[in-house]
């Protein structure tokens, strides 16, 4: 019977610590692997979209910078034969702008007629270079591809024809980008929010790099990438997990610069974006695992003091064995003093142990920063209104010069900036709205059973208190807002959003602090 009795109590002690240790891990496994593909989602679409953010800004630069050499060609069309007046609009197009690190104008047989620094003593050359040559015979403003110039730098040639008032060709005017030297891409490419081992670079269209954070790296050949494959074969912009060049597994978002043809893109090394992944189950083990071990010391003690009677003992064993170890324990008749405290302690501790599980579970459902939705939970519900085709209005915002904020007063500050906006939405919606910050400085309201009137009623009041009101900065703070309503018909939540994200960029063209409404 004594034999019998040690192994009964072994059984229990056994079972209890299997099945906390099951809760546990799978709790902990669960979690880390619902966070881990959230927060590579989120990076990888944040980045997709900062690549997308960067190439246009690069596209509208080029073209206002060919908008500008173009202007200036009736000008040059003028004084084609004056060449004091020449070197003069040479020099003020140079100086006018830090775009360019040399300005040339070139008649239409190829020869250098003014430059701009004259240091160069480029004036009375041919200038026979491949990019030269297909400007001249196309006779049309354009961006070339990387090539080395006469100065034996590796540059990119901007150029626009010059024609006289009756049409004749008379050459062009092209400003050059020197690739390894500070220029244009550092300044409008090299400030970034993170110092994360985040990092932009620019490809031309053949794989080249023309703007890397590491000098040494432009005009090296990238093609044993994915995402440069992509970008080379002229793919719709994207994002992807990558293993790059250099063998580090990052995930990357890239975008298609204009008719310029060149590829940004925007990286971050993917243990670095897992690290909250990890760090969240580390919480989890530092809250639980401590009482954990005096849960599990309660029961050992209480084991040992069971002695008699026998048949309670069995029967104990054989609840332990069941799946529900709960249900069971609560089935058993605790006629002593040691069976009712194996029993409680048990039943106490599977108890918290789910009660941690569900309030982590409710945790990652909930942006940590803000309180207010996760991006997850809006595309759950998004998918339910739209599967159960219940109306309502989307509208998306985001603060206003955002990153003056953070570069003025700090990060911390933007981060209260941020909570701060938080709080005006959460003020301004009423109980059935959801409210989730999207992303970075961007959240967005679901207004069930609103149409786009009564949405754009609610943002109007919100943007209105936010500008009459002192944030975190000392001064007030102003958003632009897109609205879109759902259409039942043929429109998925994506598109909706898509729709809503458009008026938010008309919003920031016109001027910000206002709110768009789509127009269909």
């Amino acid at each position: 019977m004594r034999k019998k009795y040690l192994k009964l109590q072994h059984l229990i002690i056994g079972v209890a610590i299997l099945a906390f240790a099951l809760t546990i891990g799978s709790s902990l496994f669960s979690s880390y692997r619902m966070n881990k593909q959230t927060l590579m989602d989120n990076t990888l679409e944040t980045n997709r979209v900062y690549a997308e953010k960067l190439a246009t800004t690069a596209n509208n630069y080029l073209n206002e910078t060919l908008q500008t050499l173009t202007y200036n060609t009736n000008i040059l069309a003028t004084y084609i034969n004056d060449e004091k007046r020449l070197l003069e609009e040479a020099d003020r197009l140079k100086m006018q702008t830090n775009t360019f690190n040399s300005v040339s104008i070139i008649d239409k047989r190829g020869e250098i007629i003014a430059t701009s620094p004259q240091s160069l003593n480029l004036k009375g050359r041919m200038a026979d270079l491949p990019a030269v040559e297909k400007a001249l015979k196309e006779q049309e403003p354009m961006v070339s591809d990387p090539f080395k110039g006469l100065t034996q730098k590796e540059l990119i040639f901007i150029s626009a024809p010059i024609f006289s008032n009756n049409g004749k060709y008379l050459g062009l005017v092209g400003g050059t980008i020197y690739l390894e030297e500070s220029n244009i891409l550092y300044e409008l490419l090299g400030n970034h929010f993170y110092n994360d081992g985040s990092y932009v670079y620019v490809v031309d269209r053949d794989g080249r790099i023309i703007y890397h954070q590491d000098h040494s790296r432009i005009n090296e050949v990238i093609k044993n990438n994915a995402v440069i494959q992509k970008i080379m074969s002229r793919e719709p912009n994207g994002a992807q997990r990558v293993i790059n060049s250099k063998g580090k597994d990052m995930l990357a978002g890239y975008a298609i610069v204009g008719n310029a043809g060149w590829g940004v893109v925007a990286q971050r090394p993917t243990d670095i974006s897992l690290e909250p992944a990890v760090t969240m189950v580390k919480q989890m083990l530092y809250v639980a695992f401590p009482l954990l071990i005096v849960t599990l010391v309660i029961i050992i003690w209480a084991a040992l003091k069971i002695s008699k009677p026998l048949q309670r003992l069995a029967e104990l064993a054989e609840n332990s064995m069941q799946k529900d170890e709960s249900k069971n324990l609560s089935d058993v008749k605790a006629w002593y003093y040691e069976v009712r405290q194996l029993k409680t302690a048990l039943i106490q501790s599977l108890s918290f142990l789910h009660q941690q599980v569900t309030f982590f579970m409710d945790q990652s459902t909930t942006d940590p920063l803000t309180g207010l939705t996760n991006r997850r939970t809006l595309d759950v519900k998004l998918k339910e209104f739209t599967t159960e085709k219940i109306p309502f209005s989307l509208v998306i915002m985001d603060i206003d010069h955002f990153k003056a904020v953070n570069d003025t007063h700090g990060h911390n500050v933007g981060d209260e900036v941020i909570q701060f906006l938080a709080s005006q939405i959460r003020s301004a919606a009423r109980p059935s709205d959801i409210c989730c910050r999207y992303g970075g400085e961007e959240f967005i309201m679901v207004l069930p059973y609103t149409n786009t009137q009564q949405a754009f009623d609610i943002a109007e009041n919100l943007r209105r208190e936010l500008e009459a009101t002192n944030s975190p900065t000392g001064e007030p703070i102003t958003i632009s807002a897109g609205i879109a309503e759902y259409n039942q018909a043929d429109m998925s939540p994506s598109m909706l959003i898509g729709k809503a994200d458009k008026c938010l960029y008309q919003a920031k063209k016109q001027g910000r602090n206002q709110i768009v409404i789509t127009s269909s």
